[in-house]
């Protein structure tokens, strides 16, 4: 309609003049020309808000191939991600993959047309997320709701409540680690392109001890391997360093700890070694397991771990020293803070307890999933180990 106004103002071969200058088509004018009269006797050719006659323009995709979207949604429907059949069950199904898939079917169709369908029809890019645990235990909840209990009633007498657990192990050397850090635009800190073990530096073993009451903890950074005599001698660390100052007038301690690893609910050297701590302490030392199969719900995962590892996001952990440090420097606003030592001592796997030393042991079980629960108390009546 603007190229007919304008044809229109010029007169006589206004029309050829604006095709020549703007390359509308002659036909497109006179259309032009047609509703600018249509517009001045009061007649409206298209319904408000319209630029073109209902039917005009491209047809859309789906409606010139009716067989598109059911085709489309066989490749990426979640359904078929177990059969075997499925054209796309064991490639990456990536828009352009998509795309290749549906002209092998017969359709013509760009890759970025399949990204707009598939956002059409509620389906985005999303990564898998961790929920499934396992077989869930019958006793799951009421173990859970016994741990609470037995939290509660050692705050409220004042004793220490303490979650402890091994973070995943890490390789020690100019190796890459996830995530980014600011530095000089194009001067990337350069690593290792493979993460073989370096022979000499090793690896480092984080075992952690997190005051749920307190929130401050302690790690101890091991360098041999992660056993049960390791995990009680960092519990030893965290009584003699903070727990006794804080806690002086102690008398138990509760541990809440995995139902795996090096605090296995089933290995006799874990009971063996809090039997020790408990007879060099004095303390009443109870242990409460979580269930199997159930270990993020432990606190020290995402109250002490997740910000360890958030603080040493994107950098190189060059040396055990590098590793302290960045673990004794992790604060959050919330006020933790972390003390963190490293332990150079040895720790010899597949160690025994005999039969005989493990009936030695003043172990009495919980009446509720006795294996799960169970306080060490001391044999022999002795102070609290110095701070």
């Amino acid at each position: 309609m603007v190229a007919a106004a304008q044809a229109q103002a010029l007169g006589r071969g206004g029309i050829h003049l604006v095709s020549a200058a703007t390359g509308v088509a002659r036909s497109t004018i006179g259309r032009g020309l047609k509703e600018l009269a249509a517009a001045s006797e009061g007649k409206r050719l298209l319904a408000p808000g319209r630029i073109r006659r209902p039917g005009g323009g491209r047809k859309p995709v789906t409606q010139l191939d009716r067989t598109l979207t059911r085709d489309l949604e066989m490749l990426v429907e979640p359904t078929t991600r177990g059969e075997p059949t499925s054209p796309l069950r064991w490639t990456c199904k990536s828009l352009a993959r998509l795309a290749a898939e549906l002209g092998r079917l017969g359709h013509r169709i760009s890759a970025r047309k399949v990204g707009d369908l598939l956002h059409s029809l509620n389906y985005s890019l999303q990564a898998t997320r961790k929920r499934r645990e396992g077989d869930s235990h019958p006793d799951r909840n009421a173990q859970f709701e016994h741990i609470n209990e037995q939290t509660k009633a050692f705050q409220a007498s004042g004793q220490p409540v303490v979650s402890v657990d091994c973070k995943k192990k890490e390789l020690v050397g100019d190796f890459h680690n996830p995530g980014r850090e600011w530095q000089p635009k194009g001067q990337p800190e350069e690593v290792r392109v493979h993460d073989f073990p370096d022979p000499q530096l090793g690896k480092a073993i984080p075992y952690g001890i997190y005051d749920v009451t307190a929130n401050c903890g302690w790690v101890s950074v091991g360098v041999d391997h992660d056993t049960a005599e390791f995990a009680v001698e960092t519990l030893r660390h965290w009584w003699q360093q903070m727990g006794s100052a804080r806690y002086p007038e102690a008398s138990e301690l509760l541990v809440m700890a995995d139902a795996g690893g090096s605090n296995d609910y089933r290995s006799r050297v874990w009971k063996a070694a809090v039997q020790q701590l408990a007879d060099e302490t004095g303390l009443s030392i109870t242990v409460c397991h979580f269930p199997p199969g159930t270990s993020k719900w432990n606190k020290i995962e995402h109250r002490m771990f997740a910000h360890i590892t958030m603080n040493w996001w994107g950098r190189p952990l060059v040396s055990h020293e590098v590793i302290v440090n960045l673990i004794g420097n992790t604060t959050t606003e919330t006020g933790l803070r972390i003390r963190a030592v490293l332990d150079p001592n040895r720790y010899p796997l597949r160690k025994r307890v005999s039969d005989h030393e493990f009936d030695r042991l003043h172990l009495e079980r919980d009446g509720f999933r006795p294996e799960w629960n169970y306080t060490l108390r001391p044999r022999r009546a002795e102070a609290p180990f110095p701070s």
